[in-house]
């Protein structure tokens, strides 16, 4: 999939037009203008965002220049901090008349004051242009009584708060994406996983993303149409990087790649970019006579897809590579090893099998090689997890709304023990009956989204901006 978007954040800095004008004559000069140095270095910290800083509010005008700039410009978030003591209407119509939007609201604690008393009149200023603390204390007692959903609050030196700020930043961005977003199922829930199951409507009311119901009749479209030469040509790309255990058979490799192809293909005409697929529905496996093996087929990076008809499961996915930037694993736990205290875990079916960190051999999809379906026994990427930290999510729906769970735990290095499931063995930080005894107090499914290093403060903070419950194990 494409990578998350640069976040967009509205910068709103508050102070009080009563010292705009003070401090003419001194050595630091107005105070408006060492406000205006406040604000250049804040930004230039943010560089990694795009920032709509319309100015330093002092009047009701700048108050609804800002307001509207925010809103023409999209921002994910708005970035807002008192510079100084100061009148709270500005706070207070933005707190009435801002649109709904996430809003951080940052009080900056300086390492050491600029002055040592307020003796002289360049020293008085400075220490009125020092009272961000006396207007957050001031604003916090409105923002009590509005109860403004979506705002978050953090105080600590400059440092501490423009990491908490681009972190928010990253996660009000994949909120606005969720927004704009479509997922397809193909072609039903999974029949025997009734706990997987999600409503559409919660689905676009909570999380984002609408859901579009494609059908297998489209896929064999999509497979009918393929031009050989390109169904040939990942093929080769393929077997060029990837080596083979001895099981593949080219014709079934041929009618694989067509199928996955056919299922990007499917989704990029739908504009979807999570494919959930069913991959046991039996008419899928009647019809098209295989559980596509290859996706992400070579060169995708628009399209993800996932196993067994589980939205929940695929929103982890999607919002875990949303956040890393790298492929993620669809794994279920399979059981634990209690004399070492590891639990074996992985997935049948489509996976995304291109972590450089990772080991994949291309092999025969051995729990249908012996059915009568078409391409029994046809080829899949099996791939072996690579070892190192990993950050495990879990998202179902809980009543109208949804919780998630997530963790932090080490894949270890072994070889593939697994025959037909993608899979790695994993270690959790704490003992694995506690790991999983907290999971299954909480109430959670069988499956969750895997990918390399620590991601478990984002996924906590996303489940906190967004209202869901959530298990942080990490």
């Amino acid at each position: 999939m494409k990578k998350l978007k640069q976040p967009v954040i509205g910068i709103l800095l508050i102070s009080t037009p009563r010292f705009h004008d003070l401090g003419a004559d001194t050595e630091h000069g107005f105070f408006y203008r060492r406000k205006g140095l406040v604000a250049d270095d804040l930004c230039k910290r943010l560089e990694h965002a795009e920032l709509i800083f319309p100015g330093v509010v002092y009047t009701r005008e700048d108050l609804a220049a800002a307001m509207d700039a925010f809103t023409k410009g999209h921002a994910d978030m708005i970035f807002a901090s008192f510079l100084s003591w100061s009148d709270d209407f500005a706070w207070i119509r933005f707190l009435r008349d801002m649109p709904p939007v996430p809003v951080l609201f940052a009080t900056i604690v300086l390492p050491k004051q600029r002055f040592s008393d307020s003796m002289t009149e360049d020293r008085f200023v400075e220490f009125l242009a020092a009272g961000g603390l006396v207007g957050s204390q001031e604003a916090s007692g409105s923002i009590a009584r509005f109860h403004r959903p979506l705002l978050r609050q953090v105080i600590g030196p400059m440092e501490k708060v423009m990491e908490e700020t681009m972190r928010f930043a990253r996660i009000c961005a994949l909120r606005s994406e969720l927004r704009q977003t479509s997922f397809g199922l193909l072609a039903s829930y999974n029949e025997v996983m009734w706990a997987t199951y999600v409503d559409p409507y919660a689905l676009f009311t909570e999380m984002g993303p609408e859901l579009r119901f494609l059908s297998v009749i489209q896929l064999l479209d999509e497979i009918d149409a393929l031009p050989e030469e390109t169904v040939e040509a990942a093929m080769t790309s393929i077997l060029d990087k990837y080596e083979s255990d001895g099981t593949v058979k080219p014709d079934k490799m041929h009618a694989s790649v067509a199928a996955s192809l056919a299922l990007e293909k499917l989704a990029r005409r739908h504009e979807v970019e999570l494919l959930v697929l069913n991959d046991i529905d039996a008419t899928l496996l009647s019809k098209v006579g295989l559980r596509p093996g290859f996706t992400p087929c070579p060169g995708t990076e628009d399209v993800m897809v996932v196993p067994e008809g589980d939205i929940g499961a695929g929103l982890a996915c999607y919002i875990l590579n949303k956040l890393s930037g790298q492929p993620v694993n669809f794994i279920e736990p399979f059981y634990i090893n209690y004399e070492d205290d590891t639990f074996a875990a992985g997935h049948a079916g489509p996976q995304d099998y291109t972590n450089p960190g990772s080991k994949t051999l291309i092999s025969e999809d051995t729990r249908f090689a012996r059915t009568n379906y078409r391409h029994a026994g046809a080829p899949f990427t099996w791939n072996l997890i690579g070892a190192g930290e990993k950050t495990m999510v879990h998202i179902s729906q809980d009543g109208s709304s949804f919780k998630i769970a997530v963790g932090v735990v080490d894949a270890l290095e072994c070889e593939h023990f697994l025959a037909g499931y993608s899979h790695g063995l994993l270690k959790s930080r704490i003992p694995a009956t506690e790991f999983f005894g907290r999971l299954l107090e909480f109430g959670v499914t069988q499956h969750y989204a895997l990918t390399d290093g620590n991601w478990a403060g984002e996924i906590a903070a996303f489940a906190d901006l967004m209202g869901f419950a959530c298990l942080d194990l990490s």
